[in-house]
């Protein structure tokens, strides 16, 4: 694409006019530099009386088009607002209209004028990443620039589409996922090898030529040779039977069994389609939904719905149109795009999407057969879409928006878990887990975690101290980091164990924790440690004096910073905070009032509450308990000779 060359020598206007929207004005405005401009493609814009950019347009010839905003009359009602609106025009030269459209959508997404259609969820699209720059490759998700050499595939719809497909493809091929510092690190298998979606290369259990087999098999896995791939593992499980290794058998078996795991996922496939976009628009009062699926190595990689701002007089094919620039600005187009509707201008969009590709790219209204079947049910996924919209609650779901702005997120979070820490000085120690969602907080999915392998606080640990029975590292009493390591491990090592598919529903998209750059930093450890890469992960710290307004967040993504102190969303987040931590003192409370009403009698094997009554009325207190002899002992109501050696041997036990 060549550059393009801003006009410098058009004037502006000779007197600034007044702010007041005036159609005799726009047009005058309009008028002066149409004398000026060129018989060339190039860019337009339109700005108001404070400089703000009210529509970027693009044309073959901008005198030609510039000056079809000078007849009023002829002009729809929102070009007749715009144009009374417009005080001054800036233009930018292009070689070619493809430039001029391309420039055009860059500009849209860039400045956001209120008069163009825009796209309000634009984040970036996640890919699978076979690395391509270590010894042994690793699986991961993989967003943004694509800088790092190895393998991409995608664009996945959404991050848990990637997080099903990743973990499909881990059991079926074991391959990692750790960092490159902790794969150099490792002395033992981690928890992937145990649940068996690791072969553990990092402590030499595979190969570097077997391994580069597991890597090759899921570059064909993912490039459209899934059946292959199924029939080479069956042929080999057959071959391993009928040698009587049941062993190996059974793990080509499970691997058979994660493939048809993914294939299932796959809901729809259309043969002819192999790397393909359908675009599908669905319009009511005013407001539409673009349904979008993703084809790569003919496997559908899942959807999304879109909700573009756009004036309500914009016909479909116009909305679309707009819609297709700015959805490739920052991503590469197929081989083919399939859209529910004509659009203007449409071989230029091709044209233009197979300039970026730099290869062409078809861009078509299917009119039958299979892909006109597949352009019914993408279109009956936006109208439903759509429905849902318009019926949720739009307070709600404006501030789930806003969040999810303001942190940064991928999208508006169905599930936000909150992560609290309470004890005093060490004693009775406590995690709390509370969870909110679409309608508010989910009381019935709660949790605590009673903190386990507690060492006291003037017991250093030693370098090596080893976890105990329940797999939980030991944790000094009163340290904060250490116990939301210990909660977090828990809590996503069991999610791992039991729904690694994430069927459930009850993986977070969101995990708030309170605490600042440490507890962000801990929480993050056990998150690469597990693998977990799609879970957004913020930590709430208390302002100065622990004023409220002024709170400090941490995410990784950027340096910590604050919200707006009116910020509704900042509102929400000290709801959220406030709720977690009312919890987890209330969780700790009724631990601690219950060890008040514990004793060493409670201990004691073989001691109920009417026993332990009958020992505390008769000697008036456990310690006395504790000191008595095995003929006192024998002496209490209810209490028999064996009951009472017992007693006693739990007290005197010297061994």
């Amino acid at each position: 694409m060549s550059t393009t060359k801003p006009e410098q020598d058009l004037p502006e206007p000779a007197s600034p006019p007044e702010p007041k929207a005036d159609i005799a004005r726009g047009v005058k405005v309009i008028q002066q530099q149409v004398k000026l401009l060129p018989n060339a493609p190039g860019v337009y814009r339109m700005l108001d009386a404070a400089g703000d950019v009210l529509y970027v347009g693009k044309a073959q010839s901008l005198k030609k088009r510039v000056a079809n905003y000078t007849f009023p009359a002829k002009l729809p009602h929102r070009i007749f607002r715009m144009v009374s609106e417009t005080i001054r025009m800036e233009f930018a030269r292009t070689h070619t209209e493809v430039e001029a459209l391309l420039l055009e959508s860059n500009l849209i997404k860039k400045l956001r004028p209120r008069f163009n259609v825009l796209l309000r969820d634009d984040k970036s699209f996640p890919y699978i990443l076979l690395t391509g720059d270590h010894d042994w490759p690793q699986l991961v998700k993989h967003r943004g620039a694509r800088n790092r050499k190895g393998d991409y595939f995608g664009p996945f719809a959404s991050a848990g589409a990637v997080n099903r497909t990743i973990t499909a493809l881990q059991r079926a091929f074991l391959i990692r996922n750790c960092t490159d510092a902790t794969f150099a690190s490792r002395t033992r298998p981690c928890l992937q090898y145990q649940i068996k979606r690791c072969a553990a290369p990092c402590v030499d259990y595979v190969g570097k030529e077997e391994y580069g087999e597991l890597i090759e098999q899921a570059k064909a896995f993912l490039t459209g040779s899934s059946r292959k791939i199924s029939q080479q593992l069956a042929e080999r499980m057959q071959e391993a039977s009928d040698a009587l290794d049941f062993e190996s058998a059974a793990r080509y078996r499970d691997r058979i069994r994660a493939l048809a795991h993914v294939q299932s996922h796959q809901d729809i496939n259309v043969e002819g389609v192999e790397d393909a976009d359908v675009m599908a628009l669905h319009g009511e009062g005013g407001s539409s939904c673009i349904q979008v699926f993703f084809f790569r190595g003919g496997s559908n990689y899942g959807n999304r719905a879109y909700f573009p701002s756009h004036d309500k007089s914009l016909e479909p094919g116009e909305i679309l149109a707009a819609f297709v620039g700015q959805f490739y600005d920052n991503k590469p187009p197929p081989k083919l795009v399939l859209v529910s509707h004509d659009m203007p201008e449409q071989e230029l969009i091709a044209e233009a999407l197979g300039t970026k590709a730099e290869r062409r790219v078809e861009v078509l209204r299917p009119q039958r057969g299979s892909k006109r079947k597949l352009m019914e049910h993408a279109l009956s996924n936006a109208k439903e879409a759509h429905a849902r919209r318009l019926a949720e609650s739009a307070s709600q779901r404006r501030l789930l928006e806003g969040l999810a702005e303001a942190l940064d997120l991928d999208g508006p979070p169905e599930r936000i878990e909150v992560y609290d820490n309470s004890h005093i000085q060490g004693t009775n120690s406590i995690g709390a887990m509370i969870v909110a969602g679409p309608d508010g907080l989910m009381k019935n999915a709660y949790r605590k975690f009673n903190i386990r392998n507690v060492v006291p606080a003037d017991a250093p640990l030693p370098k090596a101290a080893e976890p105990d029975e329940n797999g939980d590292a030991p944790v000094q009493a009163g340290d904060d980091y250490a116990m939301m390591r210990q909660v977090l491990t828990r809590r996503f090592g069991r999610a791992l164990k039991e729904d690694p598919d994430r069927k459930s529903g009850n993986w977070p998209d969101l995990v708030l924790i309170d605490g600042g750059q440490g507890q962000y930093t801990a929480v993050r450890e056990v998150f690469d440690e597990l693998g977990i890469e799609d879970v957004a992960l913020v930590a709430i710290a208390k302002g100065p004096d622990r004023d409220a307004g002024r709170e400090r967040f941490f995410s990784g993504k950027r340096a910590p910073y604050s919200l707006p102190i009116n910020d509704p969303v900042l509102y929400f987040l000290q709801r959220l905070r406030d709720e977690a931590h009312r919890f987890a003192i209330e969780t700790h409370r009724a631990k601690r009032t219950k060890a008040i009403g514990q004793s060493k009698i409670d201990e004691v094997p073989g001691i109920g509450a009417k026993r332990k009554k009958a020992l505390l009325h008769h000697f008036g207190s456990a310690r006395e308990v504790s000191r008595a002899g095995l003929q006192d002992l024998e002496a209490v109501d209810g209490i028999s000779k064996t009951v009472a050696k017992k007693i006693y041997d739990f007290f005197h036990d010297e061994g």
